[in-house]
């Protein structure tokens, strides 16, 4: 048996690459051996990618992307489909779920400076996953056909009627129509399923790909490739990704499962965070919902668009800030001018800003999901300004932050 699997083995090598992907990626991709916790998140964003894209093939098969049948088709996924109820809380927990792996996963990247030393376009790839992953999570957030979806999607489609000239024009190719409608319904829920997808998978395979040709970056920001064995060329601070964190990832891919097993089981609504309560009734064009708001991980960027001053009754304003306050994660490897990479080493000047953003942050998202008063207006206000803040001041800090010594090699 051992000899047929071997010749099957050389058989499939002749014709395509199957040992040296494993080598070059897995068994002998080496990693630093220093990596902690935060390094769990990068492969958990993989397992819950693979998660969704799973629940969502089999609740196509059931959904219905019609006006009419849209609402009932999901209720009849949770009611009558066998295990339905099961598929649709992983899909939904998941989409929030995404979120939060990712968010960690950024933020690791901010504190050990994983956007330096040549890994530039690594970044580059990663803000591109976030924005087609926000891009995948709003289309999917009008499939329901709920209350909230429906006056969510009309809110957001709106924004684009405010860019001058085009506006107009452009909504209505969003939607498809003059209103969110059965035409709007149809060609999100083509983008969500087939075209978003595909370009997520591209940007992560190309993210993976960048990664493995630099390596990995560590908790101290020191290049293990710097000190090799003379002999072997093997990194003297590296460890093989397999079999040594593999199995590591495995605890962390365990431990995630606990928590999001348990969301699933006991709190899938998460009290209206994950599932928002009008989303339970059927998408009303009559009735507006009293309160719209888009889901958590929107929130942070809602209330910056909240908190920029209309002029002349035009939203424009708001929807470049907020739009800018996505590209420029973008450019953050050439604002960020310190040479030091890891937070460890970093001095008390840069270890407040990024507390602070990461506060700033989280202010951001919860004014995002409350009404507005005049006192949420100017604390939305006051973070926006350091939201921006924080990227300019990284390009100035060095001038005066007292580092650390960053060691040669890795510690322990």
């Amino acid at each position: 048996m051992n000899g047929m699997l071997t010749a099957l083995l050389g058989w499939v090598d002749t014709r395509f690459p199957l040992t040296k992907m494993w080598k070059e990626h897995l068994s002998e991709y080496y990693a630093p051996k220093n990596f902690n916790f935060w390094y769990f998140f990068g492969s958990l964003a993989l397992l819950v990618l693979v998660i969704q894209i799973v629940t969502g093939i089999f609740l196509t098969m059931s959904y219905k992307p019609d006006g009419q049948l849209a609402f009932f088709s999901v209720e009849y996924i949770m009611r009558d489909v066998e295990w339905g109820w099961l598929i649709r809380y992983m899909h939904s927990t998941g989409a929030s779920a995404f979120f939060v792996v990712v968010y960690l996963h950024m933020f690791r990247g901010l504190m050990y400076g994983s956007y330096k030393g040549k890994r530039e376009l690594i970044w580059i790839f990663g803000c591109l996953i976030y924005l087609a992953l926000m891009a995948e999570a709003f289309l999917g957030y009008l499939l329901p056909w709920g209350q909230m979806s429906f006056w969510g999607a009309q809110v957001i489609v709106n924004l684009f009627s405010a860019v001058p000239f085009i506006g107009e024009e452009l909504s209505v190719w969003i939607r498809g129509d003059f209103v969110v409608s059965d035409a709007t319904l149809n060609r999100f829920f083509a983008f969500h399923v087939i075209a978003v997808p595909l370009v997520l998978l591209g940007l992560v395979v190309a993210h993976i790909i960048a990664l493995h040709e630099i390596g990995s970056n560590n908790p101290d920001g020191v290049e293990i490739k710097k000190h090799k064995d003379p002999e072997t060329g093997i990194p003297l601070d590296g460890i093989p990704f397999h079999p040594y964190y593999t199995v590591k990832d495995i605890v962390g891919v365990v431990v995630f499962l606990m928590f999001f097993s348990a969301v699933i089981f006991f709190a899938p609504e998460m009290n209206g965070f994950f599932l928002e309560h009008p989303n339970f009734d059927p998408a009303d064009p009559m009735v507006t919902p009293a309160h719209i708001a888009p889901v958590w991980y929107f929130t942070p960027f809602y209330a910056i668009l909240r908190a920029v001053p209309s002029i002349a009754g035009s939203a424009f304003p708001g929807v470049v800030v907020m739009g800018a306050a996505v590209v420029i994660l973008f450019f953050l490897p050439w604002l960020d001018r310190q040479e030091v990479k890891s937070i460890r080493y970093r001095g008390l000047c840069f270890k407040l800003l990024l507390w602070v953003f990461v506060a700033d942050f989280i202010m951001l998202g919860y004014l995002g999901m409350q009404p507005t008063t005049d006192l949420y207006k100017l604390l939305a206000q006051i973070g926006t300004i350091y939201y921006f803040v924080f990227f300019f001041a990284l390009a100035f800090i060095p001038k005066f932050e007292k580092t650390k010594p960053v060691p040669e090699r890795v510690t322990h």
